[in-house]
């Protein structure tokens, strides 16, 4: 039986395909489910602007049950005070709980990738973890860790969202990769998006401390350039090796925008928080608008470059050096040959 000739690249390397676990052919394309998972993205977006507004306002305990609220269910309390934004954003997580646990059974049903059912019942069972959190948040008046870590989640499950609008939608299911450029260089592109993911995860959870006052404000501030400048890096390299390949260069133009905004948003939220309204009695309007802007366009960067990193994935090739067998070291084929 003969043996497949090895193909080769213009640099000599052997190509070995990379295996599809992310097959995108294996499912029909289904319009339905992709806009409901978009707009379940968009819904859990302004659940984590509800977030941002009941912790900038100080409103956490203004509903100091759970999972009722004032002892009901169903009865919306008067919405006053801190309690118009507790409330509404009880409000908008019961929604996105049952959205999610759509999108699961949706999912379970029609979809024929194994591992996309298996994400769904992650994203359910993120969205359970996430309210159980929050009520922990609520019945132990506000513990630093535990609320930091409600927030975190928060933005781990608007990251499932966003991937699950990716993975639905027509340029994943109905369209084979074209693979971009090669990355020969060190270290590779992927190992630089997954590594802002990992940067911006820890600059997530100092944020979240200093917010719910478990920490100091210095080490969010001071990691700060850290992130910026990995994350620039990161797009700067998908820019320039993979500008012909759409789906790359998108979204690592986006995250060029959405770093500059958030450092402008970062250092206004630091103004009016710390350096001018550290001794207000109450929060102000300034205070609150810029924190909850910088809160929302972070979980923006945050999905933007979980995104970067699958299509880099995706789309990105990267030569396997492997050995050669013994006669074949010059089964190189020439131009214009198969």
């Amino acid at each position: 039986m003969t043996r497949p000739r090895p193909r080769y690249n213009q640099y000599l390397e052997p190509i070995v395909p990379k295996e599809p676990l992310l097959k995108a052919s294996s499912t029909p394309y289904n319009p339905a489910l992709h806009r409901f998972a978009v707009f379940t993205a968009g819904a859990t977006f302004l659940l984590l602007i509800a977030g941002a507004l009941v912790t900038s306002n100080d409103a956490g305990l203004s509903v100091p049950d759970w999972p009722t609220s004032f002892g009901s269910l169903y009865k919306i309390p008067h919405m006053v005070g801190g309690v118009r934004f507790e409330h509404t954003h009880r409000m908008i997580a019961e929604l996105i709980g049952l959205l999610t646990i759509a999108i699961a059974v949706w999912t379970w049903q029609s979809d024929r990738r194994r591992w996309m059912k298996s994400l769904g019942v992650a994203a359910l069972g993120t969205v359970i973890a996430q309210g159980i959190l929050g009520g922990i948040t609520v019945l132990h008046f506000l513990p630093p860790a535990i609320s930091s870590a409600h927030a975190a989640l928060g933005q781990t499950f608007f990251c499932l969202a966003v991937a699950i609008t990716l993975f639905t939608g027509e340029n994943w299911v109905a369209c084979q990769p074209a693979p971009g450029a090669l990355d020969r260089r060190h270290p590779r592109l992927l190992t630089l998006a997954l590594l802002s993911i990992c940067c911006l995860y820890a600059q997530l959870i100092l944020g979240a401390m200093f917010r719910h006052h478990g920490l100091s404000w210095w080490p969010h501030v001071a990691n700060a350039p850290v992130v910026a400048a990995l994350l620039t890096w990161t797009a700067i390299r998908a820019l320039t090796e993979q500008a012909k390949t759409q789906a790359v260069r998108r979204p690592a133009m986006l995250v060029i925008w959405l770093l500059m905004a958030q450092l402008c948003l970062g250092f206004l939220a630091f103004m009016t928080r710390v350096a001018w309204g550290h001794d207000a009695v109450q929060p102000e309007w300034p205070m609150v608008a810029s924190t909850v802007a910088h809160v929302a366009v972070g979980a923006l960067l945050l999905a933007t470059t979980v995104i970067l990193a699958i299509q880099v994935w995706r789309y990105v090739p990267v030569p396997l050096k492997e050995r050669v067998p013994r006669g074949e070291a010059f089964a190189v084929p020439t131009t214009g040959s198969d």
